[in-house]
């Protein structure tokens, strides 16, 4: 099997976020980067349905030419057998991000995409089905793993997504309203995963070394042939709101009254 795994750079989850003065975005000075880590889950489930099935995985990346950092490692270094990284530096948006992909995955022909089900640092969630409506494949969105389904032993090792000899269809197990949802797709097939699905590896000294030496193709959007303008227009991002610090009542009572006169909740 070959499978595509999509990566995106984003913010680091721990970094302090500061917008602009005047709100055209976010001060990016000193900011630490990271891969997504929906993505990590993505490129772990992809690693271990390789090493169970046998195959190449590859990943690719949209960004700009530092983003190759974050590409080796934690990316290559974890075990993905080569990378495609697409340079943009500008604004991009889910639509853009997608028509780019499949414009990839038509030159590398997966049998299966991984995309993490949403980024961390936009919270759309999505890429990963426009990318599917795009190559007209089937799609399973939020694939997960309930703990239930097998044992501590076989956690670490074994894939959430099955896939039915022979590689023609695949099996997503989704977290839903009351239960578990299983679904079958036919491949090839864009499976977008969930934060249960699995628990990322670290990557080695010796992985992170190995992973300078393996093969990044660098591409652009001229070369996919793909205009990336904008359709959505981010208009201004503001800070969220100070919030007030909480007060200590002497009894119920006095609860209540500020409940119901003051803050107007009951």
């Amino acid at each position: 099997m070959k499978i595509l795994v999509t990566v995106k750079r984003v913010e680091n989850t721990e970094s302090k976020i500061k917008v602009k003065p005047d709100g055209s975005g976010i001060v990016t000075d000193g900011m630490k980067y990271e891969i997504n880590p929906f993505d990590l889950i993505a490129l772990e489930e992809a690693l271990r349905l390789r090493d169970k099935q046998g195959g190449e995985v590859v990943v690719v990346l949209i960004g700009p030419p530092e983003a190759q950092t974050e590409l080796r490692s934690p990316a290559l270094a974890m075990g993905a057998d080569r990378a495609i990284h697409v340079k943009h530096a500008g604004p991009l948006d889910s639509d853009g991000a997608a028509r780019l992909l499949a414009k990839v995955a038509e030159a590398e022909k997966p049998d299966l995409i991984l995309c993490g089900k949403q980024a961390v640092d936009d919270d759309q969630g999505q890429a990963g089905q426009i990318l599917a409506e795009l190559l007209g494949w089937p799609q399973a969105t939020a694939a997960s793993k309930h703990e239930s389904l097998e044992s501590e032993q076989e956690k670490s090792k074994t894939p959430g997504i099955q896939i039915a000899e022979g590689a023609k269809t695949a099996k997503v197990i989704r977290e839903v309203d009351g239960g578990l949802e299983t679904l079958e797709v036919q491949l090839p097939a864009v499976v977008t995963c969930e934060l249960r699905l699995n628990l990322p590896r670290f990557a080695s000294l010796p992985n992170i070394m190995k992973a300078r030496k393996k093969e990044v193709k660098e591409l652009t959007p001229q070369d996919l042939g793909v205009d990336v303008a904008p359709k959505v227009a981010i208009l201004k991002y503001a800070a969220p709101p100070v919030r007030k610090g909480g007060i200590k009542v002497p009894d119920v009572a006095t609860l209540v009254d500020k409940l119901r006169n003051e803050a107007k909740v009951i």
